[in-house]
Formats: structure tokens, C-alpha cells, sequence
């Protein structure tokens, strides 16, 4: 079967790749900015002294770890939408920066745990409160470790942002999937979005590296 390619496809609509990829990045930076405070609240709650708090907090983490994203997704805008009016924006953001606060939780707490149980101990012995002490003391040790795993899940959100097609959330993927259903383009188009998310995904990763490579300058 002999296929013929043509290429002219992806020059001839640069625009509507362009706008796309400047959406991905748009709901993705929207959704990581809103699932920083879920997982924080979440993340201190994890390693809470109060049961119920502890509790609430571990069952968020382990639903969102385990149910996968495309359905809740789904349940959010076909869920929530008969309640809220959300639309496809929207409740893609809902559904991304809710997933994405689960695994920041855990980050969070990671990085709480990494500092050493002294600092609070010196803390409330200087006359802090526990919050005062999380706030002040602990929290700006624990950001400085785990900003690179924070920019990291930039990342991850950017790629599962191509799950928002689904619920008609308008990004890279689903400016791709109508134009590819219109010019019967499939292979060019989709090699060409392979190429793009890529391009997105690596730029950040070598961004991080700088960035983990200053703070460890910093701290030596």
C-alpha cells in the first residue's frame, strides 16, 4: 500500500497548532497554580496530629491516585456540570488541578518530612505556635526542596492535558483531532503534535535542570 504524505498540511495551518499549544500551556499553568494550595492543605494535613483531618486528607490523596484521570474528568463535566455551570474549560481545570493536587500532596509532605523534626522543636521552644512554625519555619525550608518535583508535575499536567479532548476542552489535541478529521491528514498532523508536545515538555525539563543546579549552588 503505497501512502503519499504532504507535509504542506502543518505550514498551511501553523496557526491553529500555535493557538493550541499556547491553550495547552494556558489551562495547564492554571491547573498547576490552583492544585499548589490542594496540595499544601492536603500535604500538612497527611501528617496532621488530628485523626479526622489525617484521614480526610489520606482519602483524597489515595481516590485521586487511583481513579484514573479520564473519569474523573468525565465525572466532573457531565457530574458537576448538572450543578455548576463549569463548561469544557473549566472543568478541565477542575479535573486537572484536583488529580494534580494529589500527587503535589505527596510532594509536600515529602518535603515537610525532609526537614529535620529539630526546626520545630526550636520553633516552639522559641514561643511559635504550630502554624507559626509550619508557616515561617518549616514550609519555606520544605518549598526550597521540593520546587524541582513541583515544575516536574508542569510537566506531567501539560501531557495529560490531551486527556481534555474528551470533554471538548479545546487544546492542542483537540485543534489537531478536528483538523485532522477535515484534511484526512492523520500521520503528518499527529507526528507533527508528537513533535510539539515534546518541544513543550523538554524546554521545561532543561529549564528545571538550571533550576536544580542554582539551588544546589546556593546551598553549598
Amino acid at each position: 500500500m503505497d501512502i503519499q504524505l504532504d507535509w504542506s498540511v502543518i505550514p498551511n495551518n501553523m496557526d491553529v497548532f500555535i493557538q493550541g499549544a499556547l491553550l495547552t500551556l494556558e489551562i495547564s499553568a492554571i491547573s498547576l497554580l490552583l492544585s499548589i494550595p490542594l496540595g499544601v492543605i492536603f500535604g500538612i494535613g497527611r501528617i496532621s496530629r488530628n485523626p479526622v483531618i489525617r484521614f480526610i486528607s489520606s482519602a483524597y490523596v489515595e481516590i485521586m491516585r487511583g481513579v484514573p484521570l479520564l473519569v474523573l474528568l468525565m465525572w466532573i463535566y457531565f457530574g458537576l456540570g448538572q450543578f455548576f455551570s463549569l463548561g469544557s474549560y473549566w472543568g478541565s481545570i477542575v479535573g486537572l488541578a484536583t488529580f494534580s493536587g494529589a500527587f503535589l500532596a505527596e510532594i509536600v509532605r515529602s518535603g515537610i518530612q525532609a526537614v529535620p523534626k529539630g526546626q520545630m522543636e526550636a520553633a516552639r521552644s522559641a514561643g511559635m505556635s504550630n502554624f507559626q512554625a509550619m508557616r515561617y519555619i518549616i514550609l519555606p525550608q520544605a518549598f526550597r526542596r521540593i520546587l524541582p518535583p513541583m515544575a516536574s508535575q508542569f510537566i506531567i499536567l501539560i501531557k495529560d492535558s490531551s486527556l481534555i479532548s474528551v470533554i471538548a476542552g479545546v487544546d492542542l489535541t483537540l485543534k489537531a483531532k478536528n483538523l485532522a478529521a477535515t484534511s484526512f491528514r492523520y500521520i503528518e498532523i499527529w507526528t507533527f503534535v508528537a513533535l510539539v508536545y515534546f518541544i513543550m515538555t523538554f524546554s521545561l525539563s532543561l529549564i528545571i535542570r538550571q533550576i536544580e543546579k542554582r539551588m544546589l549552588k546556593n546551598e553549598q
